[in-house]
This record gives C-alpha cells, structure tokens and sequence, in this order.
C-alpha cells in the first residue's frame, strides 16, 4: 500500500474516531436518529482524486461544526457559520493540492477558489446555499457580489458532494448474528 494511501487512511481514521468520540449518545429527534458515527463512503476513503480528498475535508469540518451546535440531532443541524467554515475547509484542501500540481482542473472547486481570491466567499455562501434558519452578518456585501458574480461566474452551479454520512457503529449482537 503506498506511504500517501496510507498517510490518507491514517488521518481519515483519526478524524472519524474523533468525530465519534465527541459524544456517546445517539441523537434522537421525533423518534428518528442519523446514527453514532461520521463515516466516509469507502470509495472516498481510498481514492486519490484531489477533489474528493477536497469534499472529504469539507464533510468532516461540516460534520464537526454540526456535532457542536446546541441543538437536539446535530447531524441535521444547518447554519451559515457551519457552511460558510466547510467551504472553507474545502477551499484550502483544494489550494493545497493545486499548489503542489499546477494543472488540477475541477470546475467547481476552480469557480469557488476565485470566489475565495475575490473575498467573496461569505456572500457566496449566504446567497447560494441560505436556509431560512439562517442567521446572516448584516455586513455582507450582497451588492458588490452580485454586480461581480454576474459575470466572473456566468454558467456556475453550485454545488455540494457530501461523502460521508451518520450511521450507526456495528452492534456485537448484530455482527455475530450475520455471520
């Protein structure tokens, strides 16, 4: 197994036990629950995609930020301050790995990197992904990034490629009756 896959597994694996470990409850909201555990899709756990590396790093700061909000089933919890610091997250992965290889190409993350250089990130967060749950700073500059946005992202979708999810920790019983 090679020493980045490995390196990757490793911090994967430490993200995830720290993000279980943040509570032993399991969050229950109207008799429904998303589970005990982040886990990241398997598929994503081992590829050597940047940008799904990017999307891993934007799921977990997500997740974290969720898992902290005061609420009864954080893993549905939506605010401005969770998305605006996932994208972030996700910004700064994908600077990384660009950094290190000038001929990376992905639409969207390229799109949001502008949007980020521009100093437009928290406008671009409140108008393309607010919820009326929201709380909003009333210094936003949603002028200025409209006048902007109308033509530096012509044609541009946002998106959001969640690739993990809650579930629940095998149960012993559960395990061994499978078997």
């Amino acid at each position: 197994m090679p020493i980045k896959l490995l390196i990757r597994l490793s911090f994967i694996a430490f993200s995830l036990t720290a993000l279980s470990a943040c509570s032993g409850e399991i969050y229950v909201r109207d008799g429904v629950t998303d589970g005990d555990v982040f886990s990241v899709q398997p598929a994503a756990a081992v590829s050597d995609d940047p940008a799904t590396q990017s999307w891993i790093r934007y799921s977990l700061a997500r997740s974290v930020c969720q898992l902290e909000a005061d609420v009864p089933n954080p893993a549905r919890a939506s605010s401005y301050r969770c998305e605006l610091t996932a994208r972030r997250q996700l910004v700064d992965a994908w600077q990384m790995h660009t950094r290190s290889d000038t001929n990376l190409r992905d639409t969207y993350l390229d799109d949001l990197h502008v949007v980020f250089t521009r100093g437009f990130l928290e406008e671009y967060v409140a108008h393309h992904f607010k919820r009326r749950s929201w709380t909003v700073p009333s210094t936003l500059r949603m002028g200025e990034y409209h006048t902007w946005r109308r033509e530096a992202l012509r044609g541009h979708r946002p998106v959001t490629r969640i690739v993990g999810s809650w579930s629940f920790r095998p149960n012993a019983e559960t395990v061994n009756s499978v078997r």
